[in-house]
């Protein structure tokens, strides 16, 4: 290898626009402007998403609905049927949950829902549980624990 065989990455020598230098430059007298308007002018070209040139935008002409409760608690939940991987007498709790890829994220906490037949006996700690889900856990032998 020589030094005459080294050469620059391609897209890596790529001189910047000069603008404003005439039309000699390649970019015209209006600089790639175009002509008049307000992007033409000096400092007015900047202007914030969703303007429409003072005509009432888009998002304030459509109409609103509903409500959004932004203190709603984000719950994973969990059907009894997905504990029956686990083995007897084993306690789960929301970090072994996730460990094993059964809950993306704890997030608020964990709600195990009734759906599904516990075979085996289990400890389980969770946040929630739903009343059939509880009953079905404690018919098949294992314990319920409530995390505050």
């Amino acid at each position: 290898m020589r030094i005459s065989d080294l050469s620059s990455p391609p897209g890596s020598n790529k001189k910047p626009k000069r603008r404003g230098l005439g039309t000699g430059s390649g970019h015209g007298k209006t600089s790639c402007r175009g002509h008049k308007g307000q992007k033409a002018r000096s400092g007015h070209g900047n202007l914030r998403p969703g303007f429409e040139g003072g005509q009432m935008p888009l998002i304030r002409r459509v109409p609103k609905r509903g409500f959004i409760n932004e203190f709603k608690k984000k719950l994973e939940i969990i059907n009894l049927k997905a504990l029956n991987s686990f083995e007897a007498n084993s306690t789960i709790t929301p970090d072994i949950l996730k460990e094993r890829r059964i809950i993306k994220k704890i997030g608020d906490g964990v709600k195990i829902l009734g759906e599904g037949e516990v075979i085996k006996p289990l400890i389980v700690k969770a946040h929630y549980f739903s009343k059939s889900a509880q009953e079905k856990i404690e018919k098949a032998g294992g314990k319920v624990e409530v995390l505050s």
